[in-house]
């Protein structure tokens, strides 16, 4: 038989790769779907790539490679015999087959038990072999089996390299000395003991000093007085007061040097007369939050109880449209956006309608397309496969001694995250996150993966109207922006309860001087109308320059929309900073209609009696070292901490030096993205060399590119990442040049230059000049233009792809916050589908009983059809 198997895999032996370091095995989840080793089909990992795939989709990565041995892998769960041994470790045939998996969450260990079995699977005759079989096997074979089985899985590989350093137990924690003093700290009203500073205060655990921590750059954050008093008693340890919570606390060690864990921390701080559990008020179920120093617990303690409907019996949905996504630890910032924007038409249509195309023209390694994992998560949410009722009751004992199918409860988006947090500082962590921040990130992904098919993002882009208004000459100019999100200022000022939260902070300020309980919290309430006006209010302009005095003046800003968008998101600026550059949450309510007609925000263009300011260009103002050194551009501004950041990751570092100057020192990201795209290139390590370009010709340029050199064609990945955003390439030629190829300073210039008709012939000219070969592409035409103008491709093929029309919309979905930051807390959204509001907590989903409209962070309003 040992020969027969030989023989078999004989021809095969080439396409068998043992895994090496750095090699990700996919041992857990599908690269197509969400199936598992727990799913029906098990799950299928290719012995060659290390790709996992359930049996839907192993035949497609069969076809497409030519790879034939797979490994096939099945966890059978059972419901424990009744009489078992509580608390027992699931029982296991084969140890070795899911080594670093884990028993999915759903089941409890005390309850359940669990049978693995593993087995090569030939095709395209699906020819099986039962593992292990060390002595039947050839060697090569029985090695790679191993280690696919013994690797780490890639999510945990992916964990342990985070960016974040895991923190360690102090070795301090065990036997911290703690004096008997008498010291009890108080709920609120801290200060530090050597200075007035009531933030970033630190209680040390010996004797119960409350100090300030560190200063920061510019000056803010504390004195160090907490630093200074472990040099002088040598006190190791200390806790951030404001985040302490049931589930731990922020704890230092002076002595390590870095943050550190205390597993004694709740016998630590009850000596001082702190209990962690009386901080629940503060918490959810997650855990995934801080306290506030400055707001008391109680109006946290209304704020998560209203939004998560606690208290009311809500009934579960199940089915298409009903699936929850499962919070991987401070990810559910991520999970209440896809679940709105996947309950959109245009993002279902372009991901989940065009599953197949996309899967089937889906790269080698779909886990690293963006597309594939759309689809992919787009379809784990409306199939339904994963939000199913559980078993009747009736079918209870008939189940019993069968092997358990059980239901999923959700779908867990690891790869998805992987792949769009992939180069982002924030969005690779494991803390909490903004979810607006996310929403801009996810869009701009899309952006970047829609060339040559549908853009769902389309239907939030829109063009916003500025006026600005020279305060001395009067005379103005109309400039057109894109934008995806209306920012509703929060004016407490106009709250309708001001005297109410007048007296509210006399009694907080008095209490926290005389170290008693604050009172009584008070929520502001805001008029949606006052929101609204803010949002039109005139707005001073810092450092205006006033073409028409030819100096810098005093200007304001005012803002209507141009067009307006298909769907229409709002986020309310909820969110301001402390003294320690923390955000903060503004504790407001803001009644939220559910009909929005803004149609009399829409922008006029220029009124008659109005005259414009004169179209030039302020002066280049240049450092002294620059003008005098003629071979400035051998110095180019680099952002080396940004090269380092890459560096870091394993590439080199003049690949990373060059990756940030050719995406503009715009941060990390986008030169990562670069790096991927030239990695390949026999020049990717070579150190960065310009060209030298001609002197300015002033003569030939037209008024908005004075100054700058003809020659100076820029870098085609900066031209291709502005035409994404849907600006023409002439005007984004023009745009780089005037801007010393600096990507943001190009978006500034291309709202505050639009290309207007009469400079079409010089703006050919200069394009001509620059690349003869690139077609005449359309021109990003920003004139002046009345109310009834509509801006869409079909009408205006001139502007960048917007969709215009009413301005009348109605609310359909918003995300809440709950929480004192937006680097803590936890969100949840509530979408109304078929008539009633459906509210998506994690992985559970229930019909709403009260949604809390007052209470949201984002809003999403659809038009209404003009019917």
């Amino acid at each position: 038989m040992a020969a027969d198997l030989g023989e078999l895999l004989v021809p095969y032996m080439p396409t068998i790769r043992v895994p090496r370091t750095g090699d990700r095995v996919f041992k857990s989840e599908c690269a197509f779907s969400y199936d598992s080793p727990e799913s029906e089909g098990g799950l299928y990992v290719c012995m060659n790539t290390f790709l996992g795939f359930g049996r839907e989709h192993v035949e497609r990565h069969y076809r497409k490679t030519g790879q034939s041995v797979y490994m096939h892998l099945k966890r059978h769960v059972k419901e424990k015999s009744p009489g078992a041994a509580g608390g027992a470790i699931p029982r296991r045939r084969n140890g070795k087959v899911f080594l670093d998996l884990e028993l999915n969450r759903d089941f409890n260990g005390d309850e359940y038990e669990c049978e693995d079995e593993a087995k090569l699977v030939i095709f395209p005759d699906h020819y099986e072999i039962p593992l292990p079989n060390i002595e039947e096997l050839p060697a090569l074979v029985t090695i790679a089996c191993d280690a696919v089985l013994n690797a780490v899985s890639a999510y945990k590989k992916q964990e342990h390299d985070s960016w974040e350093e895991e923190i360690q137990t102090s070795k301090h924690s065990r036997g911290l000395r703690q004096l008997d003093n008498g010291v009890r700290i108080p709920p609120s009203g801290w200060k530090c003991q050597k200075c007035e500073m009531r933030e970033n205060l630190w209680l040390n655990l010996t004797d119960g000093s409350v100090l300030c921590g560190k200063w920061f750059f510019d000056g803010a954050g504390g004195n160090g007085h907490a630093l200074e008093h472990y040099k002088e008693t040598k006190f190791p340890l200390a806790v951030k007061l404001d985040n302490i919570t049931p589930d731990g606390a922020d704890i230092y060690s002076f002595d390590e040097e870095e943050a550190v864990l205390d597993p004694q921390i709740s016998e630590h701080l009850q000596h001082f007369g702190i209990d962690m559990l009386q901080m629940q008020r503060n918490g959810t179920e997650n855990g995934h939050h801080n306290t506030d120093n400055s707001n008391d617990a109680r109006p946290r303690v209304s704020e998560w109880e209203v939004i998560q409907e606690a208290g009311m019996k809500l009934k579960a949905v199940y089915g298409s449209g009903f699936t929850g996504i499962k919070n991987l630890g401070n990810s559910c910032y991520l999970g209440t956006t896809m679940q709105v924007l996947f309950s959109i038409p245009e993002f279902q249509r372009a991901y989940v309608g065009n599953l197949q195309r996309i899967f089937d023209y889906s790269p080698l390694d779909p886990t690293t397309d963006f597309n594939t994992q759309m689809a992919k998560l787009g379809h784990g949410l409306l199939s339904g496969l994963f939000s199913k009722p559980p078993i009747k009751s009736e079918l209870i004992e008939q189940v019993m001694k069968e092997e358990h199918k059980h239901q999923p409860k959700g779908i867990s988006p690891k790869m998805f995250k992987a792949l769009i947090s992939r180069g982002h500082p924030e969005f690779s962590s494991n803390r909490q996150q903004d979810a607006h921040e996310f929403f801009l990130h996810l869009i701009n992904l899309v952006e970047r993966n829609s060339a040559g098919s549908e853009n769902p993002s389309d239907v939030f882009r829109h063009l916003v109207e500025e006026r600005v208004q020279c305060c001395q000459t009067k005379r103005v100019r109309y400039t057109h922006k894109v934008d995806y999100v209306m920012q509703l200022p929060a004016p407490m000022e106009a709250a309708s309860n001001r005297e109410e939260l007048i007296a509210y902070e006399a009694k907080r300020k008095e209490a926290e001087e005389n170290m008693r309980a604050p009172p009584e919290p008070v929520r502001a309430r805001i008029p949606f109308t006052a929101c609204l006006q803010a949002f039109t209010e005139p707005e001073n302009v810092p450092d205006f320059w006033s073409s028409a005095l030819q100096a810098k003046s005093a200007g304001v800003k005012t803002s209507r929309f141009a067009s307006f968008p298909e769907y229409l998101v709002m986020q309310i600026k909820k969110f301001t900073f402390g003294v320690d550059w923390v955000p903060k949450k503004l504790d407001l309510s803001i009644e939220v209609p559910d009909f929005l007609d803004l149609s009399r925000f829409r922008g006029t263009g220029l009124q008659a009696g109005e005259e414009e300011l004169p179209d030039l260009a302020p002066p280049i103002v240049l450092p002294e070292d620059t003008r005098d050194n003629s071979n400035s551009s051998d110095s180019p501004e680099i952002d080396e901490s940004a090269a380092m950041q890459l560096a870091e990751m394993g590439f080199p570092l003049e690949a990373c030096r060059k990756a940030v100057y050719y995406t503009g020192n715009m941060g990390p990201e986008m030169a990562f993205n670069w790096i991927i795209a030239h990695m390949e290139e026999p020049d990717f390590a070579e150190p960065l060399a310009l060209p030298s370009f001609m002197e300015p010709a002033t003569s030939m340029a037209s008024p908005g590119l004075a100054g700058t050199p003809l020659d100076n064609q820029p870098p085609e990945e900066s031209i291709a990442i502005l035409t994404s955003m849907g600006f023409p390439r002439r005007h984004t030629v023009q745009a780089l040049r005037a801007s010393n190829n600096n990507l943001e300073r190009a978006l500034d210039w291309i709202f505050t230059h639009p290309e207007r008709e009469e400079d079409e012939e010089t703006s050919d000219a200069l394009s001509d000049m620059a690349d003869t070969t690139e077609p005449n592409d359309n021109v990003f035409s920003n004139a002046n233009t009345n109310s009834d103008s509509t801006l869409s491709p079909d009408q205006d093929p001139s502007g960048p792809r917007v969709k215009d029309g009413p301005g009348r919309y109605e609310l359909f979905a918003f995300i809440s916050h709950m929480g004192a930051s937006t680097m803590s807390g936890h969100y949840i959204c509530h979408v109304k589908k078929e008539g009633r509001w459906v509210i998506f907590n994690d992985h559970k989903v229930c019909l709403s009983e009260r949604p809390p409209k007052d209470l949201g962070y984002i809003y999403f309003y659809r038009r209404l059809s003009s019917r």
